[in-house]
């Protein structure tokens, strides 16, 4: 696999024939859920198609922010990172943690303005926030060729390694009863009584209350074979890493034609700050209606490619026998090819605004699909009329730092727990009930 390395997380060989709730993903939505699902005393099995963390949650940027998110999303990040501050010593690994900022640049008067009022939704929350001046972020970075208006600065904000953090979290999961399931793809789920009794996996059936879709890029199409409406569209982000470059800035940034973060081992990972690809594929019709106030605000920055992925995806069944196997079976990992034209040009535009840069090397690259919504929040939901199933997906990029606390919130729904946070923002019936559907801080 072309992506980047993961910490190998090897499978149990025995299905147990009974738990209390199935989580189907092992990224790092599904691995959040079964840990807190573990340490709550339930009987847990975590279903993975492929490998833990094989995905979008490895191939991720590594930024654990509350900077410039969503509103709608910051009490939950806020729950996140402090849960983040532990993980660590929670689960005895190592994943990279560290709380070493970020800046997110202001080139124009109305991205100052913007990043300026934003800060406005930090308060009542210990997280620390400012604005600097031009001046003030070039005596931060002497060596810069960068003439901005200003940055917004969130010195408390955070980075992680991506191919740590999921396996890391899975093994803590285990190692407090749950089954890790790997190369073990769930077919469909069972009902009795028009309730969740089971699910049917290519290794035989579990018997579950509950079960949780945590699929990624994947949930669409699992929850459309039992007639769930739920607008998701995949997003492919291309990155590149660097090998390890001394002299290289601490902090995690943003610009509008590069982002970066500091690599544990000392290189970088680089991509666009704006660019994206949206193959053009049947679901982009069948969703069109929805999506279409997101396209009218993100169409700048969204590459809107045809071809042969229409063809690929339209040659995937949507419904399948549960002793057939199913699409999962077929693709065990979502491997895009990166766009090395997007990558490279993020690179130049950053070597020509830091030319420490000048000397970094690239390593790898590799490309990753966002599972999106439209309105670029999660849904962290109950299914009304399905008792017992539950779905967390649709982070739009924005998954890896908010994880562990959608782990947590996903937890309680599904315990009849007090919510960490309120989850109205992210109910699936907000897609069906007429609730303006509102993109704010986009993709």
């Amino acid at each position: 696999m072309p992506g980047p390395f993961v910490v190998p997380v090897q499978g149990d060989i025995e299905l147990p024939k009974e738990v209390d709730v199935v989580v189907i993903g092992g990224g790092i939505i599904g691995a959040s859920t079964a840990l807190e699902l573990s340490e709550a005393g339930l009987r847990v099995a975590l279903c993975e198609k492929g490998g833990i963390a094989q995905e979008q949650s490895s191939r991720n940027w590594g930024w654990v922010r509350i900077a410039c998110r969503d509103p709608r999303e910051v009490p939950l990040m806020a729950e996140s990172l402090r849960i983040w501050d532990t993980l660590d010593k929670r689960t005895g690994r190592d994943t990279g943690f560290k709380r070493a900022g970020i800046i997110f640049t202001s080139s124009t008067d109305q991205e100052y303005t913007d990043h300026s009022n934003w800060i406005k939704n930090l308060e009542g929350y210990e997280f620390e926030a400012r604005m600097l001046s031009g001046a003030e972020f070039r005596d931060m970075y002497p060596g810069t060729t960068m003439n901005l208006k200003g940055a917004l600065y969130t010195p408390t904000d955070a980075r992680a390694e991506p191919q740590k953090a999921a396996p890391a979290i899975a093994e803590a999961a285990r190692a407090k009863g749950a089954a890790i399931l790997t190369e073990c793809a769930v077919r469909g789920i069972e009902t009795a009584a028009g309730a969740v009794s089971g699910v049917v996996t290519e290794r035989g059936a579990i018997a579950c209350k509950a079960v949780v879709l945590a699929g990624g890029a994947w949930s669409s199409l699992f929850a459309s074979t039992l007639g769930i409406h739920l607008p998701q569209l995949k997003v492919l982000n291309s990155v590149l890493r660097t090998k390890p470059l001394e002299g290289g800035p601490e902090q995690t940034m943003w610009a509008s034609n590069f982002a970066f973060r500091k690599r544990q081992d000392g290189g970088y990972t680089i991509a666009s700050g704006n660019e994206n690809i949206v193959d053009i594929v049947p679901k982009s019709f069948r969703f069109a209606v929805d999506f279409l106030p997101a396209l009218r605000k993100e169409w700048r920055v969204l590459k809107f490619r045809a071809g042969w992925r229409f063809f690929d995806e339209a040659r995937i069944n949507s419904r399948w026998a549960l002793d057939e196997p199913s699409p999962f079976e077929y693709c065990r990992v979502l491997d895009p090819v990166p766009s090395k034209r997007m990558s490279d040009n993020a690179l130049a535009n950053l070597r020509r605004a830091f030319p420490v840069f000048e000397k970094a090397q690239i390593a790898q690259r590799w490309g990753g699909y966002m599972d999106v919504t439209p309105d670029a929040i999660p849904v962290i939901s109950a299914v009304e009329r399905i008792p017992g199933f539950h779905i967390a997906t649709g982070f739009s990029g924005h998954g890896f730092g908010i994880g562990p606390g959608a782990g947590r919130l996903m937890a309680d729904i599904v315990t009849g727990r007090t919510p960490v946070v309120d989850p109205r923002e992210f109910r699936l019936s907000r897609f069906t009930d007429g609730s303006k559907i509102e993109l704010i801080s986009g993709y």
